[in-house]
């Protein structure tokens, strides 16, 4: 799909595709025949494509996590998800936007899926907050997964947060204690959960809804404990350096792949997830079928003691 946002590397790729528009329209409007002329510079924006995303640094990469029309979580669930009902609210203080939550079937599976919603325009974003949940997202999440896990459902969550919001009525509400309580509560669930970062990955935000039995990362996207912009603005007192505290961070798939902290990387569409959102839907729902239909059968008891001791290795600590 054409994009109307393009980052700074992207611009040598989208004057070509420019190019290749106009020709084609040209040729429409003039009834000359110039397919080979359109051919060679559809080859040559694929060459261009690929060497580009094959290359791309840290920083870029997280750019590519935040692009604007990179698909969200309700883009995937439209297209891999039927009968999907979404459900709100927190039963205790109110329904959070910022998190979707629902049931469906994953073809023919009966599944729960959980994911952060970020918004298009700027009223649309105001809504979601910015996909910065409220504890009451993190309630509403929690209430579904245990549906999920009553009807023995498999739980899907998407991660896609620049972080859980930090303003003072979530503090009032406890947004620490509801953090903490999913962290707890869903080591214990007694089904599937597969967790698959689709953008943004930070901090507790994306942590609250984020222990699960495989953790995914689609290859455009970052996850950490803080943004790079936080973290330059601690270490090197300015956020203006967070190419560089992506680099020290590493914050990418591969990064944590090497680490352990992720179990599979899921390749986007070529040009990124934003260019297909189709293509990149069939990707994910294939991997995660694949991930559940490998867990299904394991006993509910050696499932938590998995998840429990995959999280306990993360890390290094001394007594």
């Amino acid at each position: 799909m054409a994009t109307n946002y393009v980052l700074e590397f992207e611009k040598p790729i989208a004057e070509i595709e420019k190019k290749i528009a106009e020709l084609r329209e040209y040729s429409i409007s003039e009834d000359i025949e110039i397919q080979n002329e359109v051919e060679r510079l559809e080859a040559k924006a694929q060459k261009l494509r690929q060497e580009t995303y094959s290359k791309l640094t840290r920083w870029q990469r997280v750019q590519l996590a935040r692009h604007p029309e990179r698909p969200y979580t309700l883009d995937y669930i439209s297209r891999m998800i039927d009968d999907f009902v979404e459900l709100h609210g927190d039963r205790s203080f109110r329904d959070d936007p910022a998190i979707v939550s629902g049931i469906g079937k994953l073809d023919k599976m009966p599944v729960a899926i959980i994911g952060h919603q970020k918004g298009r325009d700027t009223k649309e974003k105001l809504r979601r907050n910015f996909a910065m949940p409220n504890p009451e997202g993190y309630r509403k999440a929690l209430r579904v997964m245990n549906l999920a896990a009553h009807y023995g459902r498999p739980i899907i969550c998407l991660l896609d947060t620049p972080g859980a919001y930090p303003g003072i009525g979530a503090e009032e509400r406890g947004q620490a204690e509801a953090i903490a309580r999913n962290l707890r509560e869903m080591s214990h669930l007694p089904v599937p959960i597969i967790i698959v970062v689709i953008g943004e990955g930070a901090s507790g935000g994306a942590l609250g809804i984020g222990v699960g039995d495989r953790i995914l990362m689609m290859e455009n996207t970052w996850y950490s404990v803080i943004s790079p912009e936080g973290c330059a603005a601690i270490l090197y007192r300015d956020a203006a350096n967070a190419p560089q505290a992506a680099e020290a961070m590493r914050v990418t798939p591969n990064d944590l792949l090497e680490m352990g902290v992720i179990d599979k990387i899921i390749e986007e569409p070529p040009g990124a997830a934003h260019n297909d959102y189709d293509q990149a839907a069939a990707i994910i729902k294939k991997a995660i079928k694949e991930e559940i239909e490998s867990l299904q059968d394991i006993p509910p008891k050696i499932l938590i003691k998995n998840r429990i001791e995959k999280f306990g290795k993360m890390g290094f600590w001394s007594e």
